[in-house]
């Protein structure tokens, strides 16, 4: 293990993206000591106030501390990723090593894949939400939904190459059972595949929660996330840009840096790219 995060840091850039990655996920889980303003107490005398001492980052356009909301908002945005990747990777585990390992699941569960595929991401998602209401809850069942099909689709191909080696021929012919197969030979070498599509769709799911909250059809606007701060904050931008600068570096920083970071662990799990670390 120590071995593979030494080659994994080798790259400057990817260290970097690790560190930037802890250090938002620091202020997350320790906003409460990190400023004593509660994300959601008004000060309408004191809104639009540029960064200063009593306001690190300024405030916004309800006289709310921009650092306690975007410390607080990181909480709800890095949630709702995390849930949409470990949602999508089940699923899209599930589908991909059924329709992989039995022929005859393969070409009804792919011709669905291929349909939600079809559809651009945001559109579907804007389609799912409205259907289901605007939650915490129905945003993540949406991403899911978007996603799945993404790694359902890499896991298919794994198991593809997988369940054609002499080993699982092997386990075939001595009377091993499927599940058993799939336990223990198929889901134990999807886990570079699985690894580095996790890490991808943390990052799109970031800028998904964005994009629907901007459009107005993501979290209640009650609930900081990182989308609804730009989203509500937008028409004030003029008198003063941190209210929609600030966080938007948030979810840029913090998609870069899991994307840099899947890079870095694709590059080190791929035997094709190991040389060029």
């Amino acid at each position: 293990m120590k071995l593979l995060l030494r080659k994994l840091f080798r790259r400057r850039i990817v260290l970097l993206a690790a560190l930037m990655l802890a250090g938002i996920v620091i202020v997350a889980l320790g906003a409460q000591w990190l400023t004593s303003y509660d994300p959601n107490d008004t000060a309408v005398m004191q809104r639009l106030t540029r960064p200063g001492p009593a306001h690190w980052l300024g405030t916004d356009e309800l006289g709310r501390d921009l650092f306690a909301r975007i410390a607080y908002g990181a909480r709800y945005s890095l949630l709702i990723a995390a849930l949409t990747a470990l949602g999508a990777i089940v699923m899209g585990a599930a589908l991909g090593v059924a329709a992989g390992f039995f022929r005859w699941l393969d070409a009804p569960l792919m011709r669905v894949v291929d349909a939600l595929m079809s559809l651009p991401d945001i559109l579907l998602a804007i389609a799912l939400v409205a259907i289901l209401g605007p939650s915490l809850l129905n945003v993540v069942l949406a991403l899911v939904l978007v996603y799945t099909p993404r790694v359902a689709r890499v896991v298919r191909a794994s198991t593809l190459v997988v369940r054609e080696l002499l080993f699982v021929e092997a386990a075939r012919a001595v009377g091993v059972s499927s599940a058993r197969i799939l336990w223990s030979h198929i889901l134990p070498n999807m886990w570079s595949p699985i690894l580095v599509q996790a890490s991808f769709i943390f990052a799109y799911a970031i800028l998904a929660e964005a994009a629907l909250s901007f459009l107005g059809v993501g979290v209640p606007p009650e609930l900081p996330t990182w989308g609804t701060m730009v989203a509500g904050s937008q028409p004030y931008a003029h008198q003063f840009m941190g209210v929609v600068l600030f966080p938007g570096l948030a979810i840029i920083g913090t998609a870069l840096s899991l994307q840099l970071l899947g890079d870095g662990v694709r590059d080190l799990l791929d035997p094709r790219l190991k040389k060029n670390l």
